[in-house]
């Protein structure tokens, strides 16, 4: 919002009786509350454990390590490699290697110290080395050390002299200095008081050892996961890409002492093979003729390749412009002494491999070539030759039909899954590596055994009074109504599938929402696309859709059906989105049934109900206001979470989403604002933007205005705050960062006195898993955790509300960083359960707290908006692009007034 309830900026604020504060008192205040959060907020430490609950004996995947000599010393070292032109070796794969062949040829420059080396700028050594700076010269035979100049006997370049082999001598000058010692003691300290300044640090060179020995056995490393080249591992995931299963293994403090928290982990890599069958299987093409060269050329840039006839290993620069049989080079004559003349002849690719190397190329001779060399200096290989080495890893966005087969094939029964790490601990010998072992440093094969508790579940409150108790994080609305249905009177349907059948659908809808209580006019209109538009992009046909469509209008429709050609990801999606939302305040959603059941048509039914402003249910608690701490003090609950684009992609924006609950004292209907924001930037930057009139247009003001202006004119004196997607290492930029904004947008509101917060960060990626301790099912929904493998002096447990049909469950795990408003731990981890109750979108107990889930699914929603692969077009637009650096960002389109306060997530 703008202005205030839609007025000039000098208007009263309906917060308060005292007027918006002018522009000069605007900065005053901000110094002022600088100068107050110059005291930076510290993370809370645990206040008590919780106690209610049905008490259950649970295993969980950490495993206990015995430290002998606790009082080591670590050593670090600075690492510098330069090559022989004085270019900086940032490449980790060939740093690790120039280390171990340092190691070989030094080790007694060393005393034969083993070392940790982090495949960066930092090794590691368990006492000190004999010196404090080394300088040495390293020499590697190995061929991909040169990556300047892939080339090997007989490959054609266009200098016209056959290239050198490559796999000849590199020498590379590494530079180690003292750089800190870091006591292996600070993190058993950690367990006892204070925080030690090295805690963290210790941590760090622990798990770099664990990654050194990965390294050493040949594995793909990503983060703390470790990735092995064996079939076994393997499963195909569609488009050229597999999914590669491994093992995660990182060493943390916890209540129980240190552990090893070990799991299973994936990740996406090139599927290994010709590089003519990824192409084949990446644009679903019959064969080379069909192929797509000019997004091939883009899709193979910097893969690595080995060829078929020698063996050697190179990296892509890109394709040739002319097919094999057309490409010319000069090749210089070879006398009958050996000698080569000054004269060269032109002579294409294909001619050179089958008649001077006598190798057959078939389809190759009518396709581009794979350029191996330099920008300038271009080394040119038949295709057919090439295959793509093991163990690359994919980083672009994956399609539908992907995303579905890598769930489907990421699902692990929990005994199957414990059975994959116990194997994978008798597999890596920790107890081998040498640097943990002159720690004295060994690691128990067991389960650690936890205690957990079954809380129970709200009760719920639906249409006709009815109030029931969910089964295991399910129910059902087989026989029930909505808590508050709506009634649909002018409504359309649009058909872009041409297998959907739109008649029964609507039909199908009508009888459905009959039963449940929710009263829906048949549509005035059911529009066909015209076979014809098919063929056009996505944006053009969904603006001829509307046009047919605003033909028939008479009057704005209440709501519009969409049955989509293709599930969920549809490209289809975005732009119809926005064109209802966005161009003409229009709810809408999205169908693409395969199987029309009435299972199906309720769960559609109640995303429609809540984004027309119907509930579908409430907490019993929550209807007849007695929510503890909640129901006798206005209270505002937010959810929020950033999005970030693919790796790799720093001209793709983020996408930050808040969303804050509306009408108190309900906790069940909320507002969302979305914004983009610096591309990987995780601290959310919109949360308050100060106007020079004295206005804000902060996404946190908009929230604020929502909840006076629906809670019957109070303001929110307690504000629950769920954050999503940071990591331990930013708990602090949470505080006293985004917190101050919050703090900030509230004054300057008109309020003097900020209103008392509760921080909670809620992570989904961990890697604490928990298991039954006496079956082979999951834990049951309910299940918390907050004893032996969490934080030893923060407050933070593990809740697992799902009830894990499929797979195995993850927990959820809350972090309690501030909580002004005094909850205790029973009370608190009750109101996160009820929390997963709310969610009006199904009938089933949500994974993480329904807010911070809304925020996800409104930051998703809202990203579709802007088709970012276009930014270069997006650019050009001045009203939509605001720019950070040198990278334009661009603005997503506002939500119609009409829908703007609606649930349009759902």
């Amino acid at each position: 919002m703008e202005t205030v309830n839609g007025e000039g900026a000098n208007c009263s604020s309906p917060l308060s009786p005292l007027t918006v504060p002018p522009p000069s008192e605007v900065i005053l205040l901000d110094v002022e509350t600088e100068q107050t959060n110059n005291l930076k907020r510290s993370i809370i430490s645990r206040p008590g454990f919780g106690s209610s609950g049905r008490h259950i004996p649970l295993l969980a995947n950490h495993f206990k390590v015995i430290v002998k000599n606790p009082d080591e010393i670590f050593f670090q070292y600075s690492v510098s490699i330069t090559s022989e032109d004085n270019r900086t070796i940032e490449n980790k794969v060939l740093g690790r290697k120039v280390l171990d062949k340092l190691y070989q040829v030094y080790s007694s420059e060393l005393s034969g110290t083993k070392f940790a080396y982090d495949g960066e700028k930092s090794l590691y050594t368990v006492g000190a080395l004999p010196k404090n700076k080394f300088e040495f010269m390293v020499v590697l035979e190995d061929a991909y050390a040169n990556r300047g100049s892939p080339a090997i006997d007989g490959i054609p370049s266009e200098s016209g002299k056959r290239s050198k082999r490559s796999f000849q001598e590199k020498s590379f000058k590494v530079e180690i200095s003292y750089a800190a010692e870091i006591p292996l003691k600070s993190v058993f300290l950690a367990f006892e008081g204070p925080k030690p300044e090295k805690h963290q640090d210790a941590l760090r060179v622990l798990d770099t050892i664990l990654r050194q020995q990965a390294a050493q056995r040949g594995c793909l490393l990503v983060k703390q996961s470790s990735f092995r080249a064996d079939s076994q591992n393997f499963s195909e995931v569609g488009g050229g890409v597999t999914a590669c299963r491994g093992f995660y293994s990182s060493f943390r403090p916890t209540r129980g002492g240190l552990s090893l928290n070990m799991d299973v982990s994936s990740t996406l890599i090139l599927t290994p093979g010709p590089v003519m069958d990824f192409l084949k299987s990446n644009q679903n093409a019959r064969d080379a003729r069909s192929i797509d060269w000019v997004k091939a050329k883009k899709m193979l840039k910097n893969m690595r390749i080995k060829t078929t006839h020698s063996n050697r290993e190179f990296r892509i620069i890109g394709l040739s412009e002319k097919p094999c049989n057309q490409l010319l080079f000069p090749l210089r004559v070879k006398k009958d002494n050996g000698t080569y003349d000054d004269q060269t002849i032109n002579i294409t690719v294909l001619d050179y491999f089958t008649k001077h190397l006598k190798i057959e190329i078939t389809y190759s001779a009518y396709i581009p070539c794979i350029d191996v060399g330099k920008q300038k200096k271009p080394i040119y290989l038949p295709v057919e030759l090439c295959s793509l080495v093991s163990l690359q890893r994919y980083t672009k966005a994956l399609s539908t039909l992907q995303r579905a087969s890598l769930v489907e094939k990421s699902r692990q029964k929990p005994q199957e899954k414990m059975q994959a790490i116990t194997n994978a601990m008798k597999n890596y010998h920790y107890d081998d590596n040498p640097l943990l072992a002159s720690c004295g440093i060994s690691v128990e094969k067991q389960f650690a055994q936890v205690e957990g508790r079954v809380l129970e579940a709200p009760k719920l409150k639906v249409g006709d009074g009815e109030e029931f108790s969910p089964s295991n994080g399910r129910w059902s609305f087989k026989n029930k109504k909505p808590f508050n249905p709506i009634k649909i009177e002018h409504w359309a349907v649009v058909n872009f599938s041409a297998k959907g059948d739109a008649s029964y659908l609507s039909r199908e809808l009508i009888n459905c929402g009959m039963n449940k209580g929710i009263i829906i006019n048949r549509p005035f209109s059911l529009m066909e696309e015209d076979s014809h538009n098919r063929k056009y992009g996505p944006v053009v046909r969904v603006e001829k859709m509307f046009d047919q469509l605003l033909v028939k209008l008479t009057r704005a429709p209440e709501f519009l059906l969409c049955i989509l050609p293709e599930k969920k990801n549809c490209d289809l999606y975005g732009p119809w989105k926005k064109m209802c939302l966005s161009d003409h305040g229009i709810p809408t959603q999205c169908i693409c049934p395969l199987k029309i059941t009435d299972q199906y048509l309720t769960n559609v039914l109640l995303k429609i109900n809540s984004k027309l402003g119907g509930i579908n249910s409430l907490l019993s608690i929550e209807q007849s206001s007695r929510m503890p701490l909640i129901h006798d003090t206005p209270t505002m609950i937010m959810g929020m979470d950033v999005s970030h684009g693919s790796p790799g992609r720093p001209d793709i924006p983020s996408i930050a989403a808040i969303v804050g609950s509306r009408s108190w004292p309900l906790i069940s209907r909320y507002k969302a604002c979305v914004r983009t924001q610096s591309s990987k930037v995780e601290m959310i930057e919109g949360l308050f933007e100060p106007q020079e009139d004295g206005t804000d247009n902060g996404m946190m003001s908009e929230l604020l205005l929502e909840f006076y202006r629906t809670s019957n004119k109070r303001k929110p004196t307690q504000i629950i705050v769920f954050r999503d997607g940071v990591s331990e290492s930013q708990f602090n930029q949470v505080l006293n960062y985004e917190l101050d904004q919050m703090i900030k947008a509230y004054q300057l509101l008109g309020e003097g006195d900020a209103p008392k917060f509760t921080v909670i960060v809620a992570q989904k990626r961990h890697h604490t898993k928990l298991f039954q301790a006496n079956g082979p099912e999951n834990v049951p929904s309910g299940t918390v955790v907050d004893n032996n493998v969490v934080h030893p002096r923060n407050y933070d447990f593990y809740m697992c509300t799902q009830p894990g049909m499929i797979g195995t469950s993850r927990p959820a795990h809350y972090h309690v960083l501030l909580d002004e408003i005094g909850f205790s731990p029973d009370a608190l981890q009750n109101l996160i359960l009820s929390l997963s109750y709310i969610s009006q979108r199904g009938s089933a107990a949500t994974s993480i707290v329904a807010p911070v889930s809304y925020a996800h699914l409104a930051a998703r929603q809202m990203g579709q908006f802007i088709r970012f692969e276009d930014l270069e077009e997006t650019a050009s637009g001045k009203d939509s692009v605001t720019s950070i650096g040198s990278i334009p960002i661009p603005k997503l389109p506002k939500l119609d007034e009409d829908v703007e306060d609606s649930m349009f997530f759902c």
